[in-house]
Parts: structure tokens; C-alpha cells; sequence
């Protein structure tokens, strides 16, 4: 008798797990169609002309202040940007001076002997 215990205890709780699991994706199954339906029903339902806000670029109004501010700075750090590149050319035409000795060459190959 107790050889046939344990198989139907355990058939007993595998059908149980079976039947709680069928019925929870019954259950979750039948919930997604249901809302599939109500949004598949709200897309092709709704009006096609729907308001939308003005765009960002509509919205935004000139200021003049800042657009001046904000293309001196512009210019002022282009400004020091083109005087650091004159500076380094200016340092590496004299560290090529140090190095080679003469001025003017921009190539250690133009050096004439």
C-alpha cells in the first residue's frame, strides 16, 4: 500500500501545480486580449485630426540680449583660438631655430649646404 502512496501524492500535486498554472495563463491570457481589444478599438475609433501643441521653434521667442551675448563670446573665443594658432606657429618656427640652426626653413630637407 505504501508503494502506491507516493506516485498518486505526487501525480495529486503535479496535477495541482498543472491545473494552477493552466488557470493562471488562462486567466492572464484572456486579461491581454481584452486589452489588446480596448486599444486595437481606441486607435481606430479616435478622430484623425488630433490638435497637437505648437512646435518648440514656434514657441520659443528672440531674444535679442542673449543672441548678442552669445555671438560676442563666439567671437571672442575664436578670437583666442586664432591667436593660439599664430603663437604656435610662431613657437614651432623658433624651436626649428634651435634646432636647425637658421630661420625661414620650414624643413630640415631645405637646409642648403
Amino acid at each position: 500500500m505504501s508503494a502506491l502512496v507516493g506516485p498518486v501524492s505526487g501525480a495529486l500535486i503535479a496535477g495541482g501545480v498543472y491545473y494552477g498554472f493552466s488557470n493562471l495563463m488562462q486567466q492572464r491570457t484572456e486579461e491581454l486580449r481584452r486589452d489588446l481589444h480596448t486599444l486595437s478599438l481606441r486607435l481606430t475609433e479616435t478622430p484623425a485630426l488630433v490638435q497637437a501643441p505648437p512646435s518648440a521653434a514656434t514657441r520659443i521667442s528672440p531674444h535679442p540680449f542673449s543672441s548678442y551675448f552669445t555671438s560676442q563670446w563666439n567671437n571672442e573665443v575664436a578670437r583666442l583660438f586664432a591667436g593660439f594658432r599664430v603663437l604656435d606657429s610662431r613657437v614651432e618656427d623658433w624651436g626649428r631655430g634651435l634646432l636647425y640652426g637658421f630661420r625661414g626653413a620650414s624643413k630640415p630637407e631645405d637646409k642648403k649646404n
